[in-house]
Parts: structure tokens; sequence; C-alpha cells
């Protein structure tokens, strides 16, 4: 099953990539959007979004409790982003995913396996890696950015050893981000901001930490040509007339042109891009407003 996951896996993107990061961020529906509307940023409350509040992962035992799930967004070849709650005492028993799967914790502390991840802990797991058990810590819930990158049916199967073509130099078990030191952005719109990389993909995009400082004014609306998802943890931007804070998710599609960013007093946001952003051309000032 791993070949014929692998040969699958990488969807082109679509300003020109070849999938080689396996994000599939190209052409995304949202909870605000069931139909992909290319060129439109769109932003909304992760708290309006209806919960599921039976869901569990496919192929898991019946026996495993069930969660609640806010779909954020995906792509019809499988690939979603979720904010999931496990409840207390969840558990669950270890074995593999049939696609990549990369998770961060928002609040609560949980038992993977031999690892413990807490309060904006992070983890990803390539396809046909062996993980678990699984137990929520304490008694309060465990809220995750529940990230399934694949495209091909996310599902879990039983088993006890990893995959043989499992990617296990990808793998990363539990970083706690708030060890890891704070770095450059890399672009000229976000000078006054910070990153935190957490993980760099295949064709140099990944996923990061970003804050962006005080007092920030980006001055002119921008074009970002790659596809970008996020979300906010703290702080506060405003994006023209619109105010994005904590809970707030977006959905970026390639070169669509973003409103001019302002904040006085800070944002800390999660993010991930299917493209270099260090590389010319990527991001661009657009002064000249329709």
């Amino acid at each position: 099953m791993m070949n014929d996951n692998q040969e699958n896996a990488n969807l082109k993107e679509d300003w020109g990539g070849d999938g080689r990061g396996r994000m599939n961020l190209s052409g995304r529906s949202t909870a605000i959007s069931p139909d992909y509307i290319p060129r439109q940023y769109q932003l909304f409350d992760s708290n309006t979004v209806p919960e599921i509040l039976d869901w569990r992962i496919e192929g898991m035992p019946d026996t495993v409790p069930f969660a609640t799930r806010r779909l954020l967004s995906w792509h019809n070849c499988g690939a979603s982003t979720s904010r999931v709650s496990l409840p207390p005492q969840f558990t669950a028993p270890a074995g593999i995913f049939t696609a990549d799967l990369e998770i961060f914790v928002l609040s609560g502390v949980i038992q993977i396996g031999e690892w413990q991840l807490d309060k904006h802990g992070y983890s990803f797991i390539p396809a046909g890696v062996r993980v678990g058990p699984w137990k929520v810590l304490g008694d309060e819930p465990v809220e995750i950015l529940w990230m399934e990158n694949g495209a091909v049916p996310f599902k879990y199967e039983a088993s006890e050893i990893d995959n043989s073509d499992a990617r296990m130099n990808e793998f990363i078990p539990a970083l706690d981000s708030k060890l890891l030191p704070w770095g450059k952005t890399e672009t000229t719109q976000f000078e006054v901001a910070k990153k935190k990389y957490l993980r760099k993909d295949n064709n140099g995009g990944g996923v990061w930490l970003i804050v962006i400082l005080p007092h920030y004014d980006g001055h002119y609306p921008m074009i970002q040509c790659y596809n970008e998802e996020g979300y906010c943890l703290a702080g506060y931007v405003d994006l023209d007339d619109y105010r994005l804070v904590k809970d707030h998710f977006w959905y970026c599609p390639s070169f669509d042109i973003l409103p001019r960013h302002i904040t006085d007093d800070g944002c800390l946001a999660f993010v991930r891009v299917d493209r270099d952003l260090s590389k010319p051309g990527v991001v661009l000032s657009y002064k000249d407003r329709l």
C-alpha cells in the first residue's frame, strides 16, 4: 500500500510547484466556502465552525472514545486541517497512518508513545511510521490543530512495526516550540517580525510560528505567490477592516492580494506555506490597488 500512497502523494501546486512538500494547500475549500475560490483570501473565527461531536479516525477500534472536530480547510484529494478536541482520559492504540500527519497542540497535554506534547508542541508523523499509544494526560481536554497531508484517504492501521518504506528521516516525534530560537522571516514585508521554523519541507516551504512585533505597519497590500494557511494564537493584526484575533483561521490561495497589515500590540500565529519564501518575487508589494 505504501508504494501506491507515495506514487500519488505529489499533487502539483497551482503556482507551478511539483508537490514535493505533500501539504496539498492548493485549491482548498474552507468552512466558509465549500467550493474552492481562486485568489480569495478567507478569514474566519474557528469557534463559529460547527463541531462534529462523534469524530473518530477511520480504522480506529470502536473502543477509542469519540473526539470533536471542527473542519477548517480541505482538499478533494483527502488532505485537511481541523481543530480537534480529545476528551480527558482519551486513549488510542499504537499504529500507523496511511498519509502524513502534523499536529500542533493548542492546549492540554498528550502522551504519544514515549513523548509528551503540551501547549505549542508540534509533531510530524510521515505515513507508515508507527506511533503511540496515545493518551490525554490530566483532567483537561487536549485541543490540537490536526493536519492530514496526504493525497490518499487518511486512516489508521494497526501495526507493530514501521512500514519498510516510511520516511523515518522526516519524523519529528515531539518538538517543544518554546525551546526554539527566533530567527528572521526572510521576507522584506515582514522585517519587523520573527519566525520559528517547526519543519522545512522538501521544496523550501514549511511550518513555523511567526510573531509580528508591536507597532507594525505593512504600509501596502501584497501579493503572495504561494498558498498559505494559518491560525492566530495570541494578539491581533488588522487587515483592512477585519481584525484577526485568537482562534481565527485564514486560508490564502496563491496570487491573492492581501490587505495592508497593521497592529499596535503584536500578533503570534501558526503558519503553513507550500513554497520557499526566501526566493525573489515570491512576496510582492502592491501599491496601486484597483
